[in-house]
């Protein structure tokens, strides 16, 4: 009698929340209300006199900066599905430790409340970074909210166990256009200086209907080649390629898509060999591709993953990308380098109650009159799975396989941040590569003090990496890791203070290791 009486009582309550989202669904918006709060409000979770002052130097972010990212307007009828995809698209901003929509009725005429919570945004950066003994320095200024604009910009001077170099960034949402975004960047190295550029209106949600991006760079620089951890060889790379890509929608809803998608860049290039190969004359050449992407929107939204005190979002997206680019000889391309590339991107993931899963796999090539003579193939799977209180256990393994690759196209290991942690620069590099990680992500405090989050995670791992006709070069470590991450700046990146024990190949000091580092993020 009582389960039956709870299953009616169900029944009402869904049919009653299905007709309040047929309610919500027919009326249109009449109010959007934007309430964004300073860093530290609510007050009460940090020390008083932080709160203050940091609220009084922050500039807080412009309303029209949030109404401007929201993928809905006043007028139009209110969608469920739009409205998540707004709290995402502001998340995705950067710039928010938080970010909340509701719905309200006011004498009748709905109205969206959108709530956020800003996050530090100015940063001065003393980083370093050592993984058994390859030191790297970072000094720099990052600034994330450019006047409450949602732009950011950032100075770093870094050195690496390969060069020196100071990095120029920059990037603005809603340039000009309200979609349209703007992204710059210079390098300027020991060996070398370069650019490039980016701008137009991405895909930026789902039911978009069509994109337009110009891209670019423009360059000469040293590209270094490692084999068993040493320098191998060396070239100078000259570089000016501008490219154009868009695409157009054949179906999009706020859950599904179809596109065609479409690339033309023109390159003129060089490699030239170091330190006595002589100058080499620069080659032009024009490329284009065209294909087909289906997609259907999968997010998960979870907690305690790669940051702290906040929420991420995991992109599932089931997606397949199938692609043809045509590089032939009248564009330019030497009888040697001319033909066909295909290419093939998927993207299978799926989530449930407190984990989520994916796989992908990106597949290159170039295809001659001879055969297939170079190309690409990589594959990675990532398991979450929250289990005991506090404990957050993440699954994950890559591989990949390249023939006949470009000078610094090489995997790299260390560069990537895809293998072994407790390793030395380039200790594995090549054509040929895998990595297999499993970690428990232990949570001690998620706002210490109001200002950090604070965790442990014991790893054990194995990989690496080899060129094609050696024997597998590979290694594992095992240790506990330190993690520290800043709750109230808008990044909230996550440093990892780790002890290891490595076995293997791949190292030639003792078998334990200190490592200060980024942590390892798993949720793209």
């Amino acid at each position: 009698m009582r389960a039956g009486r709870a299953s009616c009582l169900l029944l009402l309550l869904g049919a009653h929340s299905l007709a309040c989202a047929r309610a919500l669904a027919a009326q249109n918006i009449d109010t959007i209300v934007v309430e964004n709060r300073n860093v530290f409000e609510p007050r009460g979770e940090a020390p008083g006199w932080i709160a203050r002052l940091g609220d009084a130097l922050h500039r807080r972010t412009r309303p029209g900066v949030i109404r401007r990212a929201l993928l809905f307007d006043r007028g139009e009828p209110y969608d469920s599905a739009r409205a998540v995809e707004s709290a995402r698209a502001l998340r995705a901003l950067g710039v928010f430790r938080d970010v909340a929509l509701d719905t309200a009725r006011v004498n009748g005429r709905l109205a969206v409340r959108v709530t956020t919570s800003d996050g530090w945004s100015t940063r001065a950066e003393v980083g370093f970074a050592s993984s058994a003994g390859s030191v790297t320095w970072t000094l720099g200024l990052v600034e994330r909210n450019v006047l409450g604009t949602a732009s950011a910009l950032s100075a770093h001077y870094r050195k690496t166990p390969d060069r020196r170099e100071w990095q120029l960034l920059g990037r603005s949402p809603g340039f000009l256009a309200r979609r349209a975004v703007l992204g710059a960047g210079y390098l300027d190295l020991s060996d070398g200086r370069g650019g490039f550029w980016s701008y137009g209106v991405p895909f930026y949600r789902t039911s978009a209907r069509t994109s337009l991006v110009t891209y670019g760079e423009a360059g000469r620089t040293r590209v270094l080649r490692f084999r068993d951890g040493a320098l191998a060889d060396s070239v100078e790379r000259r570089v000016l390629r501008v490219g154009l890509s868009g695409g157009f929608a054949l179906r999009a809803t706020d859950r599904n898509y179809t596109r065609v998608r479409w690339i033309a860049q023109a390159r003129r290039e060089a490699f030239t060999a170091l330190p006595h190969g002589g100058p080499q004359p620069d080659s032009t050449s024009f490329a284009a591709a065209l294909g087909l992407e289906l997609g259907s929107a999968r997010f998960a939204a979870v907690e305690q993953l790669d940051r702290y005190a906040r929420r991420e979002d995991v992109d599932l997206t089931r997606r397949l990308w199938v692609g043809l680019w045509a590089a032939p000889r009248v564009f330019g391309y030497a009888a040697s380098r001319a033909g066909l590339g295909p290419e093939i991107q998927a993207q299978w993931g799926t989530a449930w109650e407190g984990g989520f899963a994916w796989l992908r796999m990106n597949a290159n090539g170039v295809m001659r009159a001879t055969g297939m003579d170079s190309g690409r193939v990589e594959l990675g799977a990532t398991v979450m799975k929250r289990g005991l209180a506090r404990h957050t256990l993440v699954l994950h393994a890559e591989g990949g396989v390249a023939s006949a690759v470009a000078p610094g196209t090489e995997f790299d290991l260390w560069v990537r941040q895809n293998g072994p942690r407790a390793f030395t620069a380039h200790a594995f590099t090549g054509t040929r590569r895998y990595w297999v990680v499993a970690e428990d992500r232990i949570l001690v405090a998620a706002n210490a003090l109001g200002l950090v989050g604070i965790g442990l995670a014991p790893f054990v791992e194995w990989g690496g990496a080899w060129y094609a006709g050696e024997r597998p070069r590979a290694g594992g470590d095992v240790g506990l890791a330190l993690r520290l991450g800043a709750t109230r700046s808008t990044e909230g990146q996550v440093t990892e203070v780790a002890v290891a024990w490595r076995f293997g190949a791949g190292f030639t000091a003792g078998r334990w290791a200190l490592v200060i580092r980024p942590g390892l993020e798993f949720r793209q």
